[in-house]
């Protein structure tokens, strides 16, 4: 209403966005995409080589001229003495005559192959484990990979209904999708005293409560933590493995701060390299999908809405029905996945782009460092507020202490 506020700006701080936020793009990332946009870009002398290599290679697997930009359209149909105009479009529509190289046509509902096969040798570069291109769906950011497991596996009535365990504090898409589908919410709560740390116990508890009046079906870990910040011990994920396999339940390890990790002693550990080096009976048999993104991490790419779900031990008739599921959807971005490619296949040492690359990476995850110890600095030398260390991620959750005579005027 043109009122006068004691402030010049409002700095939005409820999301990760991180280029929202002032965050330069890495170069290499967005070179690739460009090439694939706009193809006549590989005439340009001042974007390296590997960066046009991985342009023309995402080109070809779209299905177009991998060289000279857009393909020309077909010729007409020849005229025939008996015209058959119901066979026309079906004629110009035939993926054979690729009348356009660009990534603006739909892709496969599941993701490019090529993508999938590139997203299977990274997690096998990262773990130490074999991984397959059919066990990876590409999606609209992990968000939308999330979504499609819940409705994959939410079912029943009444006590029958699945029952989904969530960490309290936890990342809002959880309780949205959990209302959405019906489901039951089963809360458990993360030890804010001992830095936001994932006790079994707890768990065991939610499980007991939660099978009074549902059927607890789904255990879902934010690892690094949405909005706590902390970072699992490899010790506490064997725990968890151990707890899911007990109570058969279907593990969601939500991964996508993986590469956000920064405190001293910490590390980043994979739900399926561990539940891999565990061997059996675990390794055969606990379900587990683990997501991936391009939005977060040093990336920052949120409105490109790229990431991945990888399928472990699931079914083959269940994997059936979630390639019937994302097909509702059509695709995910094809820009998105062109940019999950440049990312989970990076310019590698004596590349022309490698040193420019990790020279940004390395800056905005420093960046992100600091920034985490500054946050927890400034908070807990504010009176009234304590926060834990930020281990990782891109969140501190600080505890507000009301004074008494607030709490007073509040009864």
């Amino acid at each position: 209403q043109g009122v006068p506020k004691p402030f010049t700006e409002v700095i939005k701080a409820n999301i990760g966005d991180a280029h929202a936020m002032g965050q330069k793009p890495i170069t290499f990332l967005r070179q690739v995409t460009a090439l694939c946009l706009y193809p006549e870009l590989l005439k340009e002398p001042s974007i390296p080589d590997d960066a046009k290599k991985r342009a023309r290679r995402l080109l070809a697997a779209c299905g177009g001229d991998s060289v000279g930009g857009l393909s020309p359209p077909p010729p007409p149909p020849k005229k025939r003495d008996t015209p058959c105009h119901c066979h026309l479009p079906l004629l110009y529509m035939s993926p054979s005559l690729s009348l356009f190289a660009v990534p603006g046509a739909y892709s496969a509902s599941p993701g490019i192959q090529l993508v999938r096969g590139d997203v299977a040798t990274f997690i096998q570069r990262r773990d130490g484990v074999p991984a397959k291109p059919e066990d990876i769906f590409l999606s609209t950011g992990a968000s939308d990979a999330i979504v499609s497991i819940l409705k994959l596996l939410v079912a029943g009535e009444g006590t029958s209904r699945t029952g989904v365990l969530i960490p309290i504090p936890q990342y809002p898409l959880y309780s949205a999708a959990i209302a959405e589908l019906s489901a039951v919410q089963l809360n458990y709560y993360l030890d804010e005293e001992h830095c936001w740390a994932l006790d079994v116990a707890e768990l065991r508890r939610a499980v007991a409560e939660g099978r009074r009046h549902c059927c607890p079906r789904v255990l879902c870990i934010i690892n690094p933590g949405n909005p706590t910040g902390q970072v699992q011990s490899r010790q506490c994920i064997e725990d968890v493995i151990k707890f899911a396999f007990e109570e058969k339940l279907f593990l969601m390890a939500d991964e996508v701060y993986q590469d956000n990790v920064y405190a001293e002693g910490s590390s980043f550990h994979s739900f399926k390299k561990v539940l891999f080096e565990m061997g059996p009976p675990y390794s055969e048999v606990v379900e587990l999908a683990s997501f991936h993104s391009i939005s977060k991490g040093f990336m920052g790419e949120c409105g490109f809405r790229g990431g991945y779900v990888e399928v472990v031990n699931m079914d083959p008739e269940v994997k059936q029905q979630l390639s019937k599921l994302v097909s509702v959807r059509l695709c995910p971005p094809v820009t998105g996945q062109i940019l999950l490619d440049a990312v989970v296949d990076p310019p590698q040492p004596g590349d022309p782009s490698y040193e420019l690359f990790m020279k940004e990476k390395k800056e905005v995850l420093s960046a992100l460092a600091q920034k985490a110890r500054l946050t927890q600095e400034i908070f807990n030398k504010s009176p009234g507020i304590h926060c834990n260390p930020v281990q990782g991620a891109m969140y501190s959750f600080p505890r507000i202490e009301l004074p008494p005579r607030a709490l007073a005027a509040a009864k």
